[in-house]
């Protein structure tokens, strides 16, 4: 089989796991088990705490001692036997710590995958920035899949979507160990330090304004991306209360609906190349800002029947505001950084995003929503809730053009263009 085809496979079952899960957890969690908004909360920031310290742990030792493709396959197989027994669970907080478990298995293989696939490419004398990006979509498409086949056969609400993801983990740590060997290249050259591969050494960027100013605000968009993962289903299956909105389309399959979003990121990530050429990072970013404003706010008027159009919008907005901060943000790290610190300083973007960001935007707005916006039936203040996460991202819209004094050059916009085109 050939190398890329081998490696889209392992992308498109990498993003299904995920996929079967992440988006619909909220509806199991408030629908099948009733338990409270502020301990929802807690269940997405462990994917900040293993993002924390996980990825890097596992970049020492599949520098050093073990296969990457091995490791990667040993998490996968680890994560199946924790996602089995995720049903079994009765208790908020026992789920907290087997959802944690579960996280500190599976984040770590997101920054494993990409090491598997660049290894293979190159083996396979692969032009690693050309080849690569056609690949990883298919980790998008695995997301999207997973959401279609959760939502069409009605286990949104239902522990099955864990059993599923139980499964396709299992048969993709199997298929691990055949995937082209990634030896650790540590044991040859002198390797990183426990020091460089949490990218504390990248710390020391904080002194140079620009990216002090970059990382924190990478830590508050972090947080926004967070609120739409763990609250957009939860907010169409709730429209099911509302009797003239229970049968339509929406709302029998929310997920569908949310996979729009992921629909559009797949396109937006093919015209990033040419919004950092034409407008710098400062302006590709604050793009991101402007979209996350509309993203939330789209969704405190829409409903699913006349308002289905504002949902659809968002949706598709989605995809500007999760890529052009994400990945763009990862290239301006790329361009802008010493070659000798760019793996940890990608760790530290990494950090900030996934790791404080998403613990500061589930932990938050647990208790937010906690407290103002659920009402004495345990119904929730939609309007209320999207226009505060709306108001959240103007607030960092308006404020991060003054902060952040960065002027776009032309070296940067060649480095971009000399990326697109290898």
């Amino acid at each position: 089989m050939k190398v890329k085809l081998r490696l889209t496979l392992m992308n498109f079952m990498q993003f299904f796991i995920w996929g079967s899960w992440l988006i619909t957890i909220g509806v199991y969690w408030f629908q099948n088990k009733n338990w409270s908004g502020a301990q929802f909360g807690a269940i997405f920031s462990t994917m900040g705490i293993s993002a924390i310290f996980m990825p890097a742990l596992t970049g020492i030792i599949s520098d050093r001692f073990v296969n990457a493709e091995k490791l990667y396959g040993l998490m996968h197989i680890c994560g199946a036997i924790v996602l089995f027994c995720l049903p079994m669970v009765t208790d908020p907080s026992t789920f907290f710590w087997v959802i944690l478990l579960n996280m500190i298995f599976y984040m770590p293989t997101l920054s494993l995958s990409i090491t598997v696939a660049y290894s293979a490419l190159k083996s396979d004398h692969k032009d690693v920035v050309k080849d690569y990006p056609p690949i990883r979509i298919w980790g998008t498409i695995g997301f999207i899949a997973a959401l279609w086949v959760v939502s069409l056969t009605n286990n949104e609400a239902s522990s099955n979507q864990f059993y599923i993801a139980s499964a396709v983990s299992l048969i993709l740590g199997i298929y691990s160990f055949t995937l082209p060997k990634c030896p650790p290249l540590g044991k040859e050259v002198t390797t990183k330090s426990f020091v460089d591969a949490l990218g504390l050494r990248a710390f020391t960027l904080f002194k140079e304004r620009k990216f002090a100013v970059f990382f924190f605000f990478s830590m508050f968009l972090g947080a926004a991306l967070q609120l739409t993962n763990a609250y957009g289903d939860t907010f169409l299956h709730d429209f099911k209360n509302v009797p003239e909105y229970s049968g339509l389309l929406a709302v029998k399959y929310p997920a569908i609906i949310m996979s729009i979003s992921q629909i559009s990121e797949t396109l937006f990530i093919l015209a990033i190349p040419f919004f950092l050429r034409k407008f710098g990072i400062k302006y590709v970013m604050l793009l991101s800002m402007l979209a996350w404003v509309l993203r939330f706010g789209l969704f405190a008027f829409a409903d699913p029947a006349g308002g289905l159009w504002m949902i659809i919008l968002s949706c598709i907005i989605y995809g500007m505001a999760f890529d052009f901060f994400n990945i763009s943000g990862s290239l301006f790290v790329e361009t802008q950084i010493d070659a000798k610190i760019r793996g940890s300083a990608q760790g530290l973007f990494m950090m900030m995003v996934n790791g404080f960001g998403a613990l500061f935007g589930s932990f938050t707005s647990g208790l937010i929503i906690e407290k103002y916006f659920t009402l004495a039936d345990q119904s929730k203040d939609w309007h209320g809730i999207w226009i505060t996460f709306s108001a959240y991202t103007l607030v960092l819209a308006v404020i991060f053009p003054f902060i952040f004094k960065y002027k776009h050059n032309a070296a940067e916009a060649r480095a971009i263009s000399a990326m697109n085109h290898h």
